[in-house]
């Protein structure tokens, strides 16, 4: 299945490092040296050497990482995370983001370039980029500062993510 590029964007091949630049940025990747990706058209081709289970994987792989690349520097990725708990919250200081969550001192995160945290309310952090992977695994580490607790349902969750509680002790 080819990788459609809208208009505005530019896709470079040479051998196995790929780049895509749009109006958002640009992204630069290697790719495994076994598949072929060239450009025909407005469409992006990835083509695997042979009907093998390993390359079958990395065919699809490659594709999905090229469709990614085209979608981030066109729309972008978002993660929201939310914070719950009495006195647990989250301020922008500058570009780096400081949390307060129940630890004894305040933890600050500083994203990596190309990535931009924000910070709407004390209680509500937003994770934007090009970089679908940067943009995941900052959204993960911040959420391992202070993982929802199964038992009061405090600490940092996805926007929308259910956490199942658990019963407590039963009285007597």
């Amino acid at each position: 299945m080819p990788v459609q590029i809208p208009s505005g964007v530019a896709v470079a091949v040479a051998g196995a490092r790929v780049s895509v630049t749009g109006p958002r940025g640009g992204l630069e990747r290697e790719f495994h040296p076994d598949m072929t990706i060239r450009v025909e058209g407005s469409a992006v081709l990835v083509e695997r050497p042979s009907d093998d289970r390993r390359h079958r994987a990395l065919h699809g792989l490659t594709r999905s990482l090229l469709a990614n690349m085209v979608e981030g520097v066109t729309k972008g990725f978002t993660k929201e995370l939310e914070i719950q708990g009495v006195g647990y919250r989250a301020t922008a200081k500058g570009g780096d983001v400081e949390f307060a969550v129940g630890y004894s001192h305040p933890v600050v995160v500083k994203p990596p370039e190309g990535v931009i945290v924000e910070v709407p309310a004390p209680t509500k952090i937003i994770v934007s980029g090009t970089d679908k992977q940067l943009v995941g695994q900052l959204a993960a580490d911040i959420r391992a500062i202070r993982p929802p607790d199964s038992y009061k349902g405090k600490g940092i969750r996805y926007a929308g993510e259910y956490v199942r509680k658990k019963a407590g002790k039963a009285a007597k």
